[in-house]
């Protein structure tokens, strides 16, 4: 009989604790929720809603005017497990009280773990949002880093209802979609995208001269000083990286997905337009350039061409980098072929295609005629977060690729 009651007693508590891990599912609100990242001693804001579709939960990171769908969420009990979208970086939290609080963490960088807290229902980055037309405009810009070395940089700005909004761009690529605020004579600027953390400060010195500072991850810190200027340039991008003296093909041999070597050389590539693109799933401004080439190779892909990922990942595994790409191939919908060729620096990268002078930034372009020939290496991506400069590369890629597939 005593064998019997303590039975009974453990079936009662199984059941309770099964009836509150099922109460606590229930209590993950749907919804927008504000989360907050803490690195370098900043508050690093970012909105993102919470879907349920039958039983299975989705998130929409909400990045200024850009939505990233993350598909990769569990929830077990009172834990809440989801991946950064395409990125090998997850957030693991716990719930309670329409709070999450847990960890942040780059799953293939060593120690690379930040806080992480998220409160239901706040709708913006900040409470009482206000901004000013103060900053609108483009700025030619100087950041420096600790070491004094100075990147070139345009900073554009504009105010929309009550917000600031705005991105830099430099000659390897732009920071993406920045939003936030202005108060008084200064700005603060930020950008969570799954994978960037960024924060910038800056003050209003006069009407032409902002100085400020800038955060980025866990480490990074540069200072910049901005200069008003309508009319500011930077290096033009298809002139930066290009083909050593005596040479006019580019050669390589490199694994595809199934392990296959892959080359020019092949059958499927000859008489054809081609388009290499230099990329590493780590990295945001390639993902926006893989959405522009995915779309268009969807809408031209009866005609003459073909567009080859070269992709570099964070690890010289095969089955990792494969995996990394197969992840980005899938959820950004890509058609187009990617071969393994190298890891994520600009070295490994410069290093596999010797007959290229120096390859300076991921993402890079190089776009082959149907003879073979190279007719334009385009150094990094202005994405949509660039406004007039993302709609002239897109004029500019459409008119290249109508002459040369009309030739």
């Amino acid at each position: 009989m005593h064998i019997i009651k303590k039975i009974i007693y453990l079936l009662v508590i199984i059941n309770v604790i099964s009836c509150g891990k099922e109460k606590q599912e229930t209590n993950l609100k749907t919804g927008i929720w504000r989360g907050e990242l803490i690195a370098q001693n900043n508050r690093i804001p970012f909105n993102f809603e919470i879907l349920k579709n039958n039983e299975s939960f989705n998130i929409n990171l909400i990045n200024g005017d850009e939505v990233l769908e993350i598909d990769e969420v569990k929830l077990l009990g009172d834990s809440l497990f989801f991946d950064m979208h395409i990125f090998d970086i997850s957030i693991k939290a716990k719930l309670k009280d329409s709070i999450l609080t847990g960890t942040y963490t780059k799953n293939y960088a060593k120690d690379y773990i930040l806080p992480f807290k998220a409160v239901y229902g706040k709708e913006n980055r900040f409470d009482n949002l206000n901004s000013t037309n103060v900053f609108n405009g483009t700025w030619e810009t100087v950041f420096t880093d600790n070491e004094g070395k100075k990147t070139n940089a345009i900073g554009i700005f504009k105010k929309e209802q009550s917000k600031l909004k705005g991105t830099f761009l430099t000659k390897t690529g732009d920071y993406r979609f920045l939003d936030g605020y202005t108060k008084n004579d200064s700005m603060y600027l930020y950008t969570f995208d799954g994978n960037h953390i960024f924060k910038f400060s800056a003050k209003k010195e006069n009407d032409t001269l902002i100085k400020g500072e800038y955060w980025s991850g866990k480490t990074g810190y540069k200072t910049f000083v901005s200069k008003k200027n309508e009319n500011a340039k930077l290096p033009n991008a298809n002139e930066l990286t290009f083909l050593k003296e005596g040479h006019e093909k580019i050669d390589f041999s490199f694994p595809g997905l199934d392990g296959n070597p892959v080359s020019l050389n092949d059958e499927k590539y000859q008489n054809k337009v081609i388009v290499l693109q230099i990329l590493g799933t780590w990295c945001p401004n390639c993902m926006d350039e893989t959405k522009f080439y995915a779309d268009w190779y969807k809408k031209n892909n009866n005609k003459d061409v073909e567009i080859i990922g070269l992709a570099y990942e964070v690890k010289p595994d095969f089955e990792y980098a494969k995996s990394r790409v197969q992840t980005m191939k899938d959820k950004l919908s890509v058609d187009y072929d990617f071969v393994i060729a190298g890891t994520s620096t600009t070295k490994s990268a410069s290093e596999s295609l010797p007959m290229i002078n120096k390859i300076i930034s991921f993402p890079t372009s190089i776009i082959i005629d149907k003879k073979g020939t190279v007719r334009r290496i385009h150094t990094g991506f202005s994405g949509p977060a660039t406004g007039i400069y993302y709609e002239e590369f897109v004029d500019e890629f459409n008119q290249l690729m109508k002459e040369l597939l009309d030739e």
